[in-house]
């Protein structure tokens, strides 16, 4: 597969105040595949260190003297490890997270040599670690499932993905190619970004083996849960996460998930999962200004999951359901639509960006919601993920007359159009913006478009 973090990785590689890298993500987003992919593409002897299937490795780490550290691998694993012919890949590094702290001896006495750490989990270890984490000598790269852009190229749809990597709003669309793009699109709400489910759909285009390996993967991170027992009960982990499906598009209300559960048990488990990247929040945001995370009303939130395949597959839609519908929005009331929205819009940005979701909410008499708000450089954007008329859109008329702003988006199953607005504000004052609305397939694009 095609991921399009190796074009990060290989500037990584090259740069001349390189650090080691950590890479961040969810389980089986194909963190460790891409470290081997790379090491192989840039011709590199990949010298792996897996501390789950190799306990014993971690004694290697007991002194601070990187060069001491390396001699005594060398002649346990029977290798060179030389910094020019060589990528060191520390695995698995959740099980001994201590040695994360050693990282800064490697970047200050041996910065030639390139190193990657990675893990399932590394969340828990960086949000809860005791050590003393190498700040400023260490840099991160934040990985997701695959994106519609890396489904197309995992699919052989070159061609399709240089057309949507070109499109500009001066092109037109011919109606086929919207109907093939839709089409895939759709596929790709099934089938979803994990790259064990994409893997199985190129090679077997097999609805049964997919749902199996979709269920494989879910399995997993239950498994997963009991390593937190001690902290949660896996129980409401469980529930938490079979649950975040159904309530896509809403605002997250913790006693829905199990009226007999006080939320003060619901709470730690979806913050366990958020930091397991296993759930997303969306957290409502002022949006008077930027950066958009200072301005933040966490009280009010809604969830999306790790991954659209996995999500369809808890709700149980099937691909000849999604392929009928001629508008997304229609499926499952819209929440799908805003999932799959929800999941691009965080591959969006550079890999060392944290990814990070907002929407817009205004409560009580006269209630208003933006679905999803970005910041494209010095501009907030809001996004809309609806159908209908530009007339319909009362929220975003009511956002765009207090916010002052000039630009929105709407994202739906529609062709590429935009339109200047003419309206009147709460206040019945002259409105006028530009409005903007592209297909689901073109999300990716959405900053290159913006920018446009």
């Amino acid at each position: 597969m095609k991921r399009k973090y190796l074009p990060f990785l290989e500037s990584w590689l090259l740069s001349t105040s390189r650090k080691p890298l950590v890479i961040r993500g969810a389980r089986q987003v194909g963190k460790t595949w891409l470290v081997r992919h790379f090491a192989k593409v840039q011709n590199k002897r990949l010298v792996e260190l897996n501390f789950e299937k190799d306990p014993k490795l971690a004694s290697f780490f007991n002194t601070n003297e990187p060069k001491q550290i390396l001699l005594n691998l060398e002649s346990y694993l029977g290798v060179d490890i030389s910094s020019n012919e060589c990528l060191l890949f520390w695995d698995e590094i959740q099980v001994v997270p201590e040695l994360l702290a050693k990282l800064r001896w490697f970047a200050e006495d041996m910065a030639a040599l390139p190193i990657i750490a990675a893990g399932s989990l590394l969340e828990f270890v960086l949000n809860n670690h005791t050590f003393s984490m190498p700040v400023g000598r260490i840099s991160y790269m934040y990985m997701e499932p695959l994106s519609f852009e890396e489904f197309l190229a995992a699919g052989e749809h070159e061609k399709l993905l240089q057309f949507l990597e070109s499109f500009e709003w001066s092109r037109v669309i011919p109606e086929p190619i919207h109907d093939k793009l839709m089409q895939l699109f759709k596929e790709y709400i099934f089938v979803g970004g994990m790259p064990a489910a994409v893997f199985n759909w190129i090679e077997n285009r097999s609805l049964s083996l997919l749902s199996q390996t979709q269920r494989d993967l879910i399995a997993t991170y239950r498994d997963d849960f009991s390593k937190y027992n001690e902290r949660i009960d896996k129980e409401r982990l469980n529930e938490v996460m079979m649950s975040t499906p159904r309530f896509l598009g809403e605002k997250f209300v913790y006693s829905k998930v199990n009226p007999d559960i006080k939320s003060a048990l619901i709470k730690p488990a979806l913050d366990l999962l958020c930091q397991a990247k296993v759930c997303h929040r969306i957290t409502s945001t002022h949006a008077n200004g930027i950066p958009l995370g200072v301005q933040l009303d966490k009280k009010f939130f809604k969830c999306i999951f790790l991954d659209t395949g996995l999500c369809s597959a808890i709700l149980g839609l099937k691909l000849d359901q999604i392929s009928s519908i001629n508008e997304l929005i229609l499926v499952n009331k819209g929440g799908i639509a805003e999932q799959v929205v929800g999941q691009l819009l965080r591959t969006i940005n550079m890999p060392y960006i944290e990814p990070e979701l907002y929407y817009w909410l205004r409560e009580g008499k006269g209630s208003a919601e933006i679905d999803y708000v970005i910041q494209s450089g010095s501009r907030i954007i809001p996004i809309e993920v609806k159908t209908g008329t530009a007339g319909s859109l009362k929220s975003l008329h009511f956002f765009m007359g207090i916010k002052k702003l000039e630009i929105a988006y709407r994202i739906n199953s529609d062709l590429p159009s935009y339109v200047d607005i003419l309206t009147k504000d709460f206040e019945g004052k002259d409105l006028k913006y530009k409005f903007f609305s592209i297909p689901f397939y073109l999300t990716g694009q959405i900053h290159r478009l913006i920018n446009s």
